[in-house]
């Protein structure tokens, strides 16, 4: 299945938007786990958010790779 330009470029731009979401993700992780108090429910939602991100930025990304004829 070959993608159009216009759909290259919206893969590509839906995942700089997950990426920035991911590096968002990682700060706020990373904010929550130097407080004192740690609310481990939210923290358990951000890092599922985040390897959700993970996941989907890796599907689109090998949705840009040219399929290869065996």
């Amino acid at each position: 299945m070959a993608l159009s330009e216009e759909e290259i470029e919206q893969i590509k731009e839906r995942v700089e938007i997950m990426r920035i979401e991911h590096r968002d993700l990682d700060s706020a992780i990373s904010s929550l786990q130097e407080q004192a108090y740690i609310d481990q429910m939210q923290m358990r939602r951000l890092k599922k958010r985040k390897l959700y991100l993970k996941d989907a930025i890796r599907k689109l990304e090998s949705m840009l790779i040219p399929d290869m004829p065996a």
